[in-house]
C-alpha cells in the first residue's frame, strides 16, 4: 500500500511486502474458569507491533489493558468491614461510598502467518497468531473521598485479590491493508488461557490465603483494531487505475 506523489494515480501492491505494522485495538471479552468465578465480561484496549515478511510470517508483541465493573460476590468481599445492614462506616461516622472494579493486563509475544486468500492483494487475508506471555488481574477498590482508613494504602491490598501467571493465546482473524494508507484494519477472535496463582499472602476479610492456589483463568473475546503500516520502499509490482 504505497501512495506516490502523483495527483491522478493510485498504486496498489501486486506483490508480497516486508511491512512493520503498528496497531491499536479494542476487545470485548468473557472470562471463564477461575477468572469467570470472580469477574463478569470486561473490555480490553491495547496496542502492539507485528513485522510481516514477504513469506507472510508475522512476529511481534502487544500489551492489553483489562477493565470492567462486574465483580461477583462483591457483597462478601469486604464482609469484615460491613455493618449488619451491609454498609461500611467512614472515619466521620457516615456510610462510605465504595466502588469495585476489575483491572488487569496481559503482555504477549506472538508468532503467526498471514494467508493471502479471499483478499484484494497479497498483503491482506486471514491470519493465525499464537503467543505466550504474562497475565495479571485484581479488584480495584475505590472509596469516595478516601474516607475509610481500613481501605487506605497497604490495607487495601489485603482485599484486592491480586493474581498473576503465565498465559498462552490464540488469535484467528482477517487483516486488510487497503489501497490508501488510512484503510488498514483487522478483526479477530481471541482465546487466552492462563495458569495463575494468588500474589497476596493472605486476604484480610477471611484471614486466609486466596483459594484456589493453582488457578486456570480463561478469556474469550472479539477484537478489532486499526493498523498503521510503515512502508520503507515501493512495491516491486504495481498497477494504476
Amino acid at each position: 500500500m504505497f501512495i506516490p506523489l502523483m495527483p491522478q494515480a493510485q498504486r496498489i501492491s501486486d506483490s508480497a511486502m516486508r511491512v512493520p505494522l503498528f496497531y491499536a485495538a479494542y476487545a470485548f471479552q468473557v472470562p471463564g474458569g477461575d477468572m469467570g468465578d470472580r469477574f463478569g465480561p470486561n473490555s480490553n484496549i491495547g496496542g502492539g507491533f507485528l513485522y510481516k515478511t514477504r513469506a507472510h510470517w508475522m512476529a511481534g508483541a502487544d500489551f492489553n489493558y483489562l477493565f470492567g465493573k462486574d465483580i461477583k460476590g462483591k457483597d462478601e468481599l469486604l464482609a469484615n468491614l460491613r455493618t449488619d445492614g451491609g454498609n461500611i462506616i467512614d472515619q466521620a461516622g457516615n456510610f462510605a461510598s465504595v466502588n469495585l472494579f476489575e483491572r488487569g493486563y496481559y503482555v504477549t509475544a506472538r508468532l503467526g502467518k498471514l494467508f493471502p486468500i479471499w483478499s484484494p492483494n497479497p498483503n491482506s487475508g486471514p491470519f493465525l497468531l499464537t503467543g505466550g506471555g504474562y497475565l495479571q488481574h485484581k479488584i480495584r477498590i475505590e472509596v469516595v473521598n478516601n474516607s475509610v482508613p481500613q481501605l487506605q494504602g497497604d490495607y487495601k491490598r489485603g482485599y484486592d485479590r491480586l493474581t498473576g501467571g503465565f498465559t498462552l493465546s490464540q488469535m484467528l482473524g482477517y487483516k486488510y491493508l487497503g489501497a490508501r494508507r488510512l484503510v488498514n484494519f483487522f478483526a479477530a477472535i481471541e482465546g487466552v488461557v492462563a495458569w495463575t496463582r494468588p500474589l497476596r499472602d493472605v486476604n484480610f476479610d477471611t484471614m486466609k490465603p486466596d483459594q484456589p492456589q493453582k488457578r486456570m483463568d480463561l478469556l474469550w473475546g472479539i477484537k478489532a483494531g486499526w493498523i498503521i503500516p510503515i512502508y520503507t520502499r515501493m512495491p516491486e509490482k504495481y498497477y494504476f487505475h
